[in-house]
């Protein structure tokens, strides 16, 4: 994956020149130089454009690597044909920012606010997603919100390239882990390659046993436990592990959604979470059930936070303490660890077979998710909470967590809205993001 950091910011300062040019440089100039200090990669004319000419030339020389945002600084008052042409020729996401100037009762210098004004009539009647600032060059909030809205736009490119590999089919009566590949496709860019479960079981049964064992020994620095658990199924657990990830760096896969249960069990002896685990903790997100829009956002999650996601189930709520549990059987990335507590390896609960992971989650603020498809069609759901320290409330890897609402409530809309079973969290408020991501690629949202 991408980090956050290679978002590219393209910074088209526009002008008119019956304007106050020499004003209006300056100030581009401020605008270019406090977006660089807080760490932004921009790309710039470095001059101020004024004709459509001008903006063909640059408009090219971004067509075939567009950055993640435009952001179109409306220097002076300018019509609105050099933002369209900005938009029709640059597939990227836009961002107006217009800049005050002092009342004197005399020459209006700038008019820089009525040029975003009809830029945003000419890209509405075009249909044509944008954001707008309307702020000072040194304004902190306008420099996080292009922060903010870059790191959209930077999920937004990333996601049209995704490949996600979908190991085996969801299980029967699990419709919350359907997917449709061509609409993610068509709607997000997202590329879904499928394998087929036998196959897969055996690469994992011919992986080479002293590369197992190099993972075993590198693994019992986290977990303690490692070598009094049964030692065939942790090889099982291991061996599916290095499987998915030579096949993640061979096909140029982002993640996987892998069917399980019962094939793990009944087939190889052994868990899939373990492994799981181990990827999405170096960054391939994974989920279970074959849950592919789980794993999805899991990947979103990352790329916004830069750390790993969890995909869990909310498995108890208790209205009058106001918390939640969510929990998976042992599948959680061990960095989400709390520092409390150390990891061990376990057994799956219900089928008594290793390799899981066991440890409650770290404190702190975390931002929940969901790419959901429970209405046919897809919505964002968002919301966000604290991790509170707490023992373990059952077996494998689980957070007690207070919702940003009453928990009840949170119950309340789950239920009502039929949402699906699984929801992602990663540590962090990335919540305004999401929610620009969201507008971005037009997909409605849900609150939490």
């Amino acid at each position: 994956m991408k980090p956050i950091t290679d978002a590219t910011l393209a910074l088209i300062p526009i002008a008119r020149p019956t304007f106050d040019m020499a004003l209006a440089k300056q100030l581009s100039d401020q605008v270019c130089s406090n977006l660089e200090s807080v760490g932004l990669n921009i790309i710039s004319p470095n001059t101020l454009i004024s004709n459509i000419d001008e903006i063909r030339d640059f408009a090219s020389s971004l067509a075939d690597d567009p950055p993640d945002l435009l952001l179109i600084l409306q220097s002076t008052f300018a019509d609105s044909t050099m933002v369209l042409e900005l938009a029709q020729s640059v597939d990227a996401p836009l961002l107006l920012w217009a800049l005050p100037e002092e009342r004197t009762g005399g020459r209006l210098r700038l008019n820089s606010l009525c040029g975003i004004n009809l830029a945003g009539h000419s890209l509405t009647r075009a249909g044509y997603w944008y954001e707008y600032i309307y702020a000072t060059p040194d304004d902190p909030a306008a420099l996080e919100q292009v922060k903010t809205t870059l790191q959209a736009g930077h999920v937004r490119r990333l996601l049209r390239d995704a490949r996600l590999g979908c190991v085996g089919q969801y299980p029967a009566g699990f419709d919350t882990c359907r997917f449709d590949r061509e609409t993610l496709k068509q709607k997000l860019g997202v590329e879904v390659v499928e394998f087929d479960l036998a196959q897969i079981f055996q690469r994992i049964r011919s992986t080479n046993s002293d590369e197992i064992e190099a993972v075993a020994q590198k693994l019992e620095q986290t977990l303690e436990n490692l070598s009094e658990l049964d030692q065939a199924g942790v090889q099982g657990t291991l061996g599916t592990y290095l499987t998915l990830r030579q096949l993640a760096n061979h096909a140029n896969l982002d993640g996987f959604a892998v069917r399980c249960w019962p094939e793990f069990f009944v087939e190889l002896g052994c868990a899939a979470c373990g492994a799981m685990s181990m990827l999405s903790n170096e960054s391939t997100p994974c989920s279970c059930e074959a849950d592919l829009n789980g794993t999805l956002t899991q990947l979103i999650l990352q790329w916004l936070s830069g750390e790993p996601a969890f995909g869990s189930d909310l498995v108890s709520v208790d209205a009058e303490q106001d918390f939640a549990i969510l929990w998976h059987c042992g599948l959680a990335p061990h960095s989400m660890a709390d520092p409390a507590v150390t990891p061990k390896g376990t057994i799956h609960s219900n089928r008594q077979l290793p390799l899981l992971m066991e440890f409650t989650l770290k404190p702190g603020r975390v931002t929940l998710a969901r790419l959901s498809e429970a209405t046919g069609e897809y919505r964002l759901v968002i919301g966000g909470g604290e991790v509170i320290q707490a023992p373990p409330s059952f077996s494998g890897t689980s957070a007690t967590l207070r919702f940003d609402r009453p928990s009840a409530e949170v119950l309340d809309i789950i239920m009502h809205e039929g949402l699906e079973h699984h929801i992602s969290l990663t540590y962090g408020d990335h919540i305004p993001a999401l929610l620009l991501l969201a507008k971005m690629l037009d997909i409605p949202v849900l609150r939490l």
